[in-house]
């Protein structure tokens, strides 16, 4: 695949989240997809993707995919990303807060045939969690 091919491919891929359309999202992850994610999470395959992510679809009902910028050079592709959304629900034990966050994050995907076969996540986890108030912005005591 091209460049640009492998670019679409991870739109659609950010769109379908997007829209809660996960089912149709993991289509273009193949059946033993890796995806890295912070703290060491390692997720295989499409049911593993949909279970990690189904906290964060949960919890921000409306969170998104805001491209910065992407990057491709043969069946790799980097996507610099930005995740607003609105935290309605419960998340890793916070009660829901109405609060609007955004995140920042950095996807790397090895794409083969069409199909995502490994991918690195990479998101501002500590940010989100001073957003939602569980931990103390650095240098502010607790």
């Amino acid at each position: 695949m091209s460049a640009e091919e492998n670019k679409a491919l991870v739109r659609r891929f950010y769109e379908q989240f997007d829209e809660g359309n996960l089912d149709v999202a993991v289509k273009i992850l193949d059946t033993n997809c890796v995806f890295h994610f912070p703290g060491g999470v390692n997720v295989i395959g499409p049911e593993g993707y949909k279970k990690y992510v189904a906290t964060f679809r949960t919890a921000f009902t409306d969170l998104k995919h805001i491209i910065k910028d992407m990057i491709a050079e043969g069946n790799k592709m980097v996507a610099r990303f930005e995740f607003p959304g609105t935290h309605n629900v419960e998340f890793m034990g916070i009660a829901p807060t109405g609060k609007q966050i955004m995140f920042p994050g950095i996807g790397i995907y090895h794409i083969d045939n069409g199909k995502f076969v490994e991918a690195w996540i990479e998101y501002d986890a500590l940010g989100l969690l001073q957003q939602l108030g569980a931990v103390p912005p650095l240098g502010e005591d607790s």
